[in-house]
């Protein structure tokens, strides 16, 4: 028998004796109520709908609830919906509690949670296995470089090969996204200015990290569509502890990367007081964390992405994004 929500309350109310135990159980699965738990803010698109809009997905892999339609006066986009900071994210709670329509997924196109963020920070070398696999020291300090914000597609948008690279790579990382402006932020207070957390995948062309343009990673990063971000922003109250996640990225359904968050060298908050020695974050500033051991570069004989290939980057609590390419 299936049971709808409606099917549901009625039973609760027919059948007190077992009021208790359903009542817990909902909660613990899908009930809707719980003020900024499961928070999940998107970036979609529908064709009944005039351009990007936000929204809520009602549970990793869940349909829809359009914010903008529950409440006009919000932004259509994740940068401006941030840089509003609480009042937005208030609405959002609302949203939550009030039993809106679900849009199916089916229905609805997923783009990237943050689109045209001031910038995307990168972190090398931040998983102490990952140093292992190369055999290098785990670094003192946090490596840093950075991808344009050109890079960035949705989480179920194909990945582009570009002509110029024959030795394009998997990387699925954490990323952090940044709630508010702030420069020499302290580590003990770096989780006050983070919105929240989402799956990323820094795709590299290792021939261009590694032997070209100098060795600077930048070109490497930044071609088009080399950084899928979603499925959603879950904010940081929804996560339990962003530094005790399983990660891992499946290559047409192998896992061929397989760690845990807890294995970063620079956890979030030391991230965040470094980087903003040198640069002022802003909302819908975005940091990917660092990559797990497994890429295709260090396996012998070295393992590269072509055309057909599907990619899915999955992290615990966070959700997967699926990224074919092309």
């Amino acid at each position: 028998m299936q049971w709808g929500f409606p099917a549901l309350v009625v039973t609760l109310m027919l059948f007190p004796v077992r009021k208790r135990l359903l009542t817990a159980l909902l909660h613990a699965q899908w009930w809707p109520f719980q003020p900024s738990r499961h928070m999940r803010l998107v970036q979609f698109q529908a064709p009944h709908l005039m351009g990007p809009h936000l929204g809520l997905e009602s549970g990793s892999g869940g349909g829809v609830i359009n914010l903008n339609a529950f409440d006009p006066t919000l932004p259509k986009t994740m940068v401006e919906f941030l840089e509003q900071g609480e009042s937005t994210l208030s609405a959002a709670r609302r949203a939550l509690a009030a039993q809106l329509p679900v849009l199916p997924r089916s229905e609805v196109t997923f783009l990237a949670p943050v689109t045209r963020p001031d910038k995307v920070v990168c972190v090398g070398m931040n998983y102490v296995d990952h140093c292992k696999e190369q055999n290098v020291p785990v670094p003192k300090e946090p490596i840093i470089f950075s991808k344009f914000a050109s890079s960035i597609v949705g989480p179920y948008d194909e990945i582009v090969l570009p002509p110029e690279s024959q030795e394009v790579d998997w990387e699925v990382e954490l990323a952090v996204v940044i709630g508010k402006k702030g420069k020499h932020i302290k580590a003990t207070d770096a989780m006050a200015y983070v919105a929240g957390f989402t799956v990323a995948h820094d795709v590299s062309a290792r021939d261009w990290q590694m032997r070209r343009n100098g060795k600077q990673w930048l070109l490497g990063k930044t071609f088009d569509t080399f950084c899928p971000l979603g499925p959603a922003l879950v904010t940081k109250d929804s996560v339990a502890d962003p530094h005790n996640l399983k990660i891992c990225c499946r290559v047409n359904g192998e896992v061929v990367q397989s760690s845990n968050t807890n294995q970063m060298v620079f956890k979030t908050e030391e991230l965040i007081a470094w980087v903003s020695q040198f640069v002022t974050v802003y909302p819908g500033d975005t940091i990917l964390t660092g990559t797990p051991p497994g890429v295709g570069v260090f396996r012998k004989p070295p393992v590269f992405l072509k055309k057909g290939d599907e990619v899915q980057c999955e992290i615990e609590e966070l959700g997967v994004i699926i990224n074919k390419v092309v």
